[in-house]
């Protein structure tokens, strides 16, 4: 729990305060620059939880501001360091930009909220949609109601009740990254899928919704075979504060009550070797006074998919001009800003290959000399594609009335970060077929 909540301008001259409860001298503040300036220079990196003559001191840094809690006890700091995250998200939906300015013009509306937020210290309702269906921006006081919100005494504090739609619709989308690192002379270096289960929810009431995967564990847990459906057994999952840990964690099913409108359902990843979606080969030949290129690149998944919106971008040296190039699909330009040529291709077939030939002249010198040029970047987009095979298996919404919603759910594989490094150039007086 916190004592003492402050915000705090970038000199750590004290903008609000809010003391919860009366244990922590309000003083204690003066102290807060000093320590954070002492552990700074010592740890060479800012220290979010510190702790001087028992009083400790949690802090989030946004902007030029400082958000700081003061706790007497042994508080869970992890909770108040969420909260105070959770302070700047509320604040940056009232005031739009979070910046000293705003926290000046809106006292008021501040201490509303850190009172509708925060209860003695113990975190309360911290959902923007929720607290601002009775603190309004335009108010800057708390309207008089006959009676709270629903919310805010329902145990279901991110949705309020009474919501109603004409048609009940749930989109569901299942989104992986693919972040990829491989070295010049072709091997994985490092790759992991980072996936999201995304959800727009368009449903009257309070429904209960049940989501099945293909999970691994589960299938463990219930004895079922998986041979039918290919089991994922995902790493670091984390939830929205819907879901119910308790019954994930005994029998693996992830049952909510959805927020309305759109949030993020779960998170995940798994540490993976990856097999590249999109390949590229390179051959670089450097001459006197010009350098060229060959790429070859792959499209290494099933012929029935295909990548949208693909890009290469392939370093070159500062100095390079006169480009021509020719390519069997796609367009090819010259971005100087960047020191790179573009490659993009709208759509790029599983299972087809393409071919890149560049020219560019180089008047430079020193270039034949230069240092490693970064990486290439593959940008990309799979619809109807997961790497990693997870399936949505069931979608069971369940509402009192009784009423039938339709489940939309679509699948998408898109680079993360995703880098290919180059091989040497090769000195040579032959040279690459001509262009």
């Amino acid at each position: 729990m916190a004592s003492a909540v402050f915000i705090l301008d970038v000199k750590g001259k004290t903008l609000i305060a809010r003391d919860y409860r009366g244990d922590v001298p309000m003083s204690a503040v003066d102290r807060f620059m000093p320590l954070l300036l002492e552990r700074e220079e010592e740890e060479q990196t800012a220290i979010p939880v510190m702790t001087d003559q028992g009083i400790n001191y949690l802090h989030v840094r946004h902007n030029n501001l400082y958000l700081l809690a003061l706790s007497r006890k042994n508080s869970n700091a992890m909770t108040i360091l969420l909260f105070l995250n959770k302070l700047t998200e509320v604040f940056a939906e009232y005031f739009k930009a979070l910046e000293e300015e705003s926290i000046r013009d809106n006292f008021v509306i501040i201490y509303e909220l850190l009172d509708e937020m925060m209860d003695y210290g113990h975190p309360q309702t911290t959902e923007s949609k929720i607290l601002q269906e009775y603190i309004t921006q335009e108010s800057h006081k708390l309207e008089v109601q006959v009676r709270p919100p629903m919310a805010v005494t329902n145990a279901v504090s991110w949705r309020s009740e009474g919501v109603k739609y004409r048609k009940n619709e749930v989109f569901l989308d299942v989104i992986e990254s693919v972040n990829l690192l491989v070295s010049s002379n072709g091997n994985v270096l490092r790759s992991e899928i980072l996936g999201a289960i995304k959800m727009k929810c368009y449903l009257s009431g309070m429904p209960e919704l049940r989501l099945g995967l293909n999970d691994k564990v589960m299938f463990e847990n219930t004895g079922r075979s998986s041979t039918r459906t290919k089991a994922v057994e995902m790493e670091d999952i984390k939830f929205h504060q819907c879901v119910r840990l308790s019954r994930f964690e005994n029998d693996r099913t992830i049952s909510f009550i959805p927020p309305d409108g759109e949030f993020e359902l779960m998170s995940y990843r798994l540490n993976t070797q990856v097999k590249p979606l999109v390949w590229c080969e390179t051959v670089v030949e450097t001459h006197t006074g010009r350098i060229e290129y060959m790429i070859k690149a792959k499209a290494q998944f099933k012929r029935r998919s295909t990548a949208n919106n693909v890009e290469i971008i392939v370093p070159v040296p500062d100095d390079v001009d006169s480009p021509r190039f020719r390519c069997s699909i796609g367009v090819v330009a010259y971005v100087p800003e960047k020191s790179a040529l573009v490659w993009k291709i709208r759509q790029f077939p599983g299972g087809k290959e393409a071919l890149l030939r560049a020219h560019f002249g180089l008047p430079s010198i020193k270039n034949e000399e230069a240092e490693k040029k970064p990486p290439i970047a593959v940008k990309f987009e799979i619809p109807y594609f997961t790497v990693s095979g997870i399936q949505v298996r069931y979608l069971k919404i369940v509402e009192k009335s009784g009423y039938q919603a339709l489940p939309w759910v679509r699948y998408i594989t898109q680079n993360g970060d995703y880098h290919m490094r180059m091989p040497d150039p090769i000195r040579s007086s032959s040279r690459l077929p001509p262009i």
